[in-house]
């Protein structure tokens, strides 16, 4: 019922920046909480950030406090991942994902995931 679509991905070097964009479609997208998680290669999914309805409340992994935002704008049907002082162990591929409900930290209790975008840092 729900489509996303992540983009902004890329190859940035050490200290950095990068803007991740997701594109939702098929409902309406003020209902739903959105997130962002990463993996790397060999490693589990890992949660990254999370808004809620309407962009009160947001969430955000330790490792990436201070360094990255997490935005949506509703009328866009969009969500955004503004990411600073990029990292090399920052190196994953990044997926948004959206939930009928409040936003969590756990990826099993999202319903709806995009295709992933590659964001690669060199040192």
């Amino acid at each position: 019922q729900v489509q996303l679509v992540e983009s902004g991905g890329g190859l940035v070097q050490a200290g950095g920046p990068l803007r991740l964009s997701c594109a939702a479609s098929g409902r309406i997208f003020s209902m739903y909480a959105m997130g962002w998680f990463r993996q790397a290669p060999g490693k589990e999914r890992e949660f990254v950030a999370a808004i809620n309805w309407g962009g009160g409340s947001t969430f955000y992994t330790d490792s990436v406090k201070g360094r990255f935002t997490i935005s949506r704008d509703n009328a866009k049907n969009m969500v955004y991942l503004q990411m600073n002082s990029l990292k090399p162990e920052d190196t994953a591929v990044y997926y948004c994902a959206a939930r009928g409900g409040f936003a969590t930290r756990r990826g099993h209790e999202y319903d709806y995931w995009g295709q992933g975008t590659q964001v690669t840092v060199s040192s």
